[in-house]
């Protein structure tokens, strides 16, 4: 029998993709039960400040926090045509007492936007540890093969030597970027506190007769139970729209990285340099049984990609705003603020799998290392032969005759680099062969690599 679940789209990012944790931050109950944690802030801040409002009325909130009939609320909003407004009315009816004291003041807002912000702070809380832990794995890996020389890649053309360390160093810079970023992010979140309807908190001013003290220290409260040190200063209906901009720009970013990453190790991959775990029964193609294809990699590129435009979506929408509030930002924001940080939750956890299990194949490194180093060390041979009292400008030409002859080979025949057995052949080299192995020799070609590594950030 096929469950309902089945005949309806699902999206992958939390039916296949996201931790629970991540998608339980983003949940229907997440978000419900904590409008009723901000309308218990609000009845307590008012019941301190003066306002009739009874012990029992707040305990009675208390008790029925997590008692939400969701079948309740659908009716009430499809009869409302307002989601705030039946969630009012739900918690009403199992909170009589409480009633007439409910939403007190506030405008839908006071919910609605407060809860994007706790949930925009617990989303940055639940992803700063994967990506730390990413890091610490890159590390390793990084400490691990700090020392082994690998070809260095300009224009996807071998350059000059690295090492596998060093080049590892070089994702995790951006890595590490990416975390200052997330944690700036998540510390200059604010709360938008208790603002009334266009910002003015004219509604509280009339609760309180006039008292601005209070008003102020109504919102200065509510934001301290809700776990905040500041709240905006000034807002329209809403929080600015530019702060959904700076939460996803810095999603967008780690983005970037993360697809950058995993390209270079699907490069890697291609090369047989570097593989990326592959499981015992793991199969790479339904048609082609030997394949080993990078597919974790491959999933977090797809990922990246649509984490990277999504910061497109608060651009807009805070260029829309008209005024002190428009509702064209709100259908956007249920997609994009969520499918944001659902989608960086799981290229995190897929990369901390990717470099857990990295599995380096030095012998194939060394292979491409002997095709390409003997035209690499040409100038090495050159400044040797002149302190043996060789001219440069000869031994430049010689250099130059034999190189083009070893290219051929490589080119034309599809044969190995023989420059160093054509230079051990003539005689004019003599002078040097005792020293050409030292010459060749790839730790020589890979300078600092190995102290950058072990340098602290």
């Amino acid at each position: 029998q096929i469950t309902a679940e089945f005949l309806k789209y699902r999206s992958p990012l939390v039916s296949r993709y996201a931790s629970k944790e991540m998608a339980y931050n983003f949940s229907d109950r997440k978000k419900f039960s904590t409008w009723r944690k901000l309308w218990i802030y609000l009845a307590k801040g008012e019941q301190a400040l003066g306002l009739p409002i009874t012990d029992e009325q707040i305990q009675e909130m208390e008790a029925n926090v997590e008692k939400i009939d969701f079948k309740l609320a659908a009716e009430e909003e499809k009869r409302l045509r307002h989601d705030v407004m039946a969630h009012v009315h739900t918690f009403t009816h199992c909170c009589p007492k409480a009633a007439g004291i409910i939403h007190l003041g506030a405008t839908s807002c006071y919910v609605g936007d407060n809860t994007d912000l706790i949930v925009l702070r617990d989303g940055f809380n639940i992803l700063l540890p994967k990506l730390a832990r990413v890091i610490s794995r890159l590390a390793d890996f990084a400490e691990k093969y700090a020392t082994l020389p690998t070809l260095g890649f300009t224009h996807y053309q071998p350059a000059q030597l690295t090492t596998v360390g060093k080049r590892a160093c070089l994702w995790l810079q951006d890595l590490c970027m990416d975390m200052r970023n997330l944690q700036r992010a998540r510390d200059e979140l604010r709360f938008r506190g208790v603002k009334g309807t266009t910002g003015t908190q004219a509604s509280f001013l009339q609760l309180f007769e006039g008292n601005h003290e209070k008003v102020e220290e109504l919102d200065r409260m509510v934001t301290e139970m809700a776990g905040f040190k500041q709240t905006y200063l000034v807002t329209g209906q809403t929080y600015s729209r530019k702060v959904d901009i700076d939460s996803l720009s810095v999603l967008s970013s780690l983005g970037a990285t993360v697809h950058k990453i995993c390209t270079d190790i699907r490069l890697l991959a291609n090369l047989k340099e570097i593989e990326e775990p592959f499981e015992k029964d793991q199969i790479g193609s339904s048609a082609m049984p030997y394949k080993r294809n990078p597919m974790r990699s491959e999933r977090c590129c797809s990922l990246a990609r649509h984490l990277m435009t999504l910061v497109m979506d608060p651009l807009q929408t805070a260029a829309v705003q008209w005024f002190e509030r428009t509702l064209d930002d709100s259908a956007n924001r249920r997609i994009s603020l969520a499918e944001a940080f659902l989608t960086a939750d799981i290229v995190l956890s897929t990369l901390q799998n990717v470099c857990e299990g990295l599995v380096v194949y030095p012998k194939v490194i060394e292979r491409h290392i002997r095709h390409e180093l003997p035209f690499m060390a040409t100038e090495n041979i050159i400044m040797a032969m002149v302190k043996t009292g060789g001219n440069r400008q000869d031994c430049h030409e010689k250099i130059r005759v034999l190189s083009q002859q070893a290219a051929a080979v490589v080119k034309q025949e599809g044969g190995d680099n023989d420059l160093i057995s054509r230079i051990k052949a003539d005689p004019y080299f003599s002078p040097i062969l005792p020293q050409l192995d030292a010459l060749l020799d790839p730790d020589t070609f890979t300078g600092r690599a190995p102290q950058q590594v072990r340098t602290d950030f």
